[in-house]
C-alpha cells in the first residue's frame, strides 16, 4: 500500500513514517503542510493519505480542507485524518455523502500500533474508521433529552456505537461475545427505533447512523 503522510510536527511525521514502514507500508512522501500534501498526491497518486487536520499556515483546518479536496478530485484514494481533538463537525464534513474509505482518528490511537495499522488497512480496503471517542461524543449528545437514542437499551447503544465506528456485525459479535444472529437482531431493533432503512451495505449504514446522530445532537 502506497501512503502519503501530511503532518507539520517533524518528530511525529518521521515517527509515523518509521512505524508504517516497519509494518510493511510504502510511504512515498511525508510532507509538513496541506499545500505540499496536494502536490504529493498529484505526483504519487497514493492508495492512502494520512493527514493532520490543523496545519500551516494558520493551524486551523487546512488539512481537513485538503482531505475534502482529495476525496472530491480522487475518490479512489482512501483518507485518514488525525486530530488531537474531538470535533463533531470534522467527522460530519469528512464523511459527507460517502462513508467508504475514510477514517477520523485521534492521535493518541497511534500508540496502539497494531490497532492503528489495522484501521489503516480497513480504510484502504473501503471501510470506515471513526474514533471511539468521536462516536461517544455523538451518541452522548444525541442521547440528551427525550430522543429515541436515550430510549435504546444499554446493549443497543453499545451496538450502535460500534456500528458508527464502521464495525461489521461479525466483529461486534466477537467483541460483545454474542452470536452474529444476536447482533443482527439488535441492529434491526436500532434501525426500527431510529426510523432508518435496513441495508446490508456497511458504508450506507454507517452514513445513516452518523446522519441520524448528527441531526439528533443539534
Amino acid at each position: 500500500m502506497r501512503i502519503v503522510i501530511a503532518e507539520d510536527e517533524t518528530l511525529l511525521r518521521q515517527g509515523l513514517r518509521l512505524l508504517l514502514e516497519a509494518g510493511g507500508f510504502d510511504v512515498v512522501a511525508a510532507v509538513p503542510d496541506a499545500e505540499r500534501l496536494l502536490e504529493a498526491v498529484e505526483s504519487h497518486r497514493p492508495d492512502l493519505v494520512i493527514t493532520d487536520i490543523r496545519m500551516p499556515p494558520h493551524h486551523r483546518d487546512e488539512g481537513l480542507h485538503a482531505a475534502l479536496r482529495i476525496r472530491h478530485e480522487h475518490p479512489d484514494i482512501a483518507i485518514v485524518v488525525l486530530s488531537q481533538y474531538v470535533q463533531r463537525r470534522y467527522a460530519i464534513e469528512l464523511l459527507g455523502g460517502r462513508a467508504a474509505s475514510v477514517g477520523y482518528l485521534l492521535k493518541q490511537r497511534i500508540a496502539d500500533v497494531g490497532a492503528f495499522r489495522a484501521d489503516l488497512r480497513r480504510v484502504s480496503e473501503g471501510g470506515t474508521a471513526l474514533d471511539p471517542e468521536v462516536v461517544a461524543v455523538l451518541i452522548s449528545r444525541a442521547g440528551r433529552g427525550d430522543g429515541v437514542v436515550r430510549g435504546l437499551t444499554r446493549r443497543q447503544q453499545e451496538v450502535l456505537a460500534y456500528m458508527a465506528e464502521g464495525r461489521s456485525n461479525a466483529w461486534i459479535g466477537q467483541r460483545l461475545v454474542l452470536t452474529e444472529k444476536a447482533i443482527v437482531q439488535h441492529t434491526s431493533g436500532i434501525y426500527d427505533a431510529l426510523g432508518l432503512p435496513v441495508t446490508p451495505d456497511d458504508h450506507r449504514r454507517v452514513l445513516a447512523v452518523i446522519r441520524y446522530l448528527d441531526g439528533a445532537a443539534d
